[in-house]
């Protein structure tokens, strides 16, 4: 951000403004309040190599450019120096489910195959992660797999690689992961198939990385109102009246970013979720963190979540 007169006053990043929402702003704060007033800079004259290199070395994303005099004059990115990152990082996507809140369109297709807009919600989800340089992937199966497997195939069609993990009895988002062949070198990303978003899977792993996080859970801003007015007592005596209050939540929106190390606590062949792995890693003092989601996010978890999904998907993913 520059003054009226251009010179730099700060930088404002998607991680900026995420943590601004974790603090309980809202998207109607002046940026002064959200922004980083030290940022890194180089000047103007600075070869693209050595831009490069400081943003690599101090890991971040944008670097401002500047002339002699502090004036703002550009803005170099990772991702216009680097072309698209390919990300070696595997993605894990939860396809295994039942789907019996979406019957009877459930009982020949397995839910994430369903036809949302154009194609399969699962190849929505799909796309959205090769657009942004994953290329590894690994697809839990269990009701109707051969439906699944036979319409991705190997990958091959998207240019990427697909594998499947066959679970042979229903072992929880998190319990799947123990049948992957191999730790993964990187953090790992795993995702509900039955989740349509438009959030920016490099973003969030980036944010994981930046936070030093064993697991990064994404969350949603729920909000809840109560029907009565709350009466706050002390003893006997009335202290105040909230007439139907709005209670403000953040839920779990169903993607994650996994540490290797954090897969060692996974029991082998055991139904395992997601929730009880934070909360154990949480218990053993490791750093987890929380990833707010501002971007269109859906669970179409019944039917009336289907239907908006239909009518939304044009206007969203078009």
């Amino acid at each position: 951000m520059a003054s009226t007169e251009g010179a730099l006053e700060g930088i404002v990043t998607d991680g900026d403004i995420r943590r601004a929402l974790l603090r309980g702003a809202s998207l109607d704060i002046p940026v002064r309040e959200a922004m980083n007033r030290r940022p890194s800079t180089a000047l103007a004259t600075t070869s693209r190599d050595e831009q490069l290199a400081i943003m690599r070395r101090k890991a971040i994303r944008h670097l401002p450019l500047v002339d002699g005099a502090g004036q703002l004059t550009g803005l170099a990115t990772m991702d216009e120096l680097t072309g698209l990152t390919r990300r070696d990082n595997w993605v894990v996507l939860m396809a295994g489910g039942l789907g019996s809140r979406l019957r009877p369109l459930t009982d020949n297709c397995p839910k994430p195959m369903l036809q949302v807009g154009n194609k399969p919600l699962l190849q929505t989800i799909l796309e959205k992660f090769i657009e942004s340089g994953f290329h590894r992937f690994y697809i839990s199966v269990n009701y109707m797999a051969d439906v699944i497997e036979e319409y991705f195939g190997d990958g091959s069609r998207w240019q990427v690689e697909i594998v499947y993990l066959h679970e042979e009895k229903r072992m929880g988002t998190a319990g799947a992961l123990g049948l992957l062949p191999g730790k993964p070198d990187l953090p790992l990303l795993v995702m509900n198939g039955d989740v349509l978003t438009k959030v920016n899977f490099r973003q969030l792993l980036d944010f994981h990385v930046e936070h030093s996080s064993v697991a990064t859970m994404c969350v949603r801003e729920y909000d809840f109102q109560v029907p009565y007015g709350v009466v706050t007592a002390d003893g006997h005596r009335i202290v105040s009246i909230d007439e139907k209050p709005i209670q403000t939540f953040f839920v779990n929106a169903g993607i994650y970013v996994i540490e290797p190390a954090a897969l060692e606590a996974i029991p082998p062949g055991q139904f395992f979720d997601m929730p009880t792995l934070f909360t154990e890693m949480i218990q053993c003092g490791r750093e987890t963190s929380v990833f707010p989601i501002r971007e269109y996010w859906l669970d179409i978890g019944h039917m009336a979540d289907y239907q908006r999904a239909n009518g939304e998907y044009m206007d969203v993913f078009s």
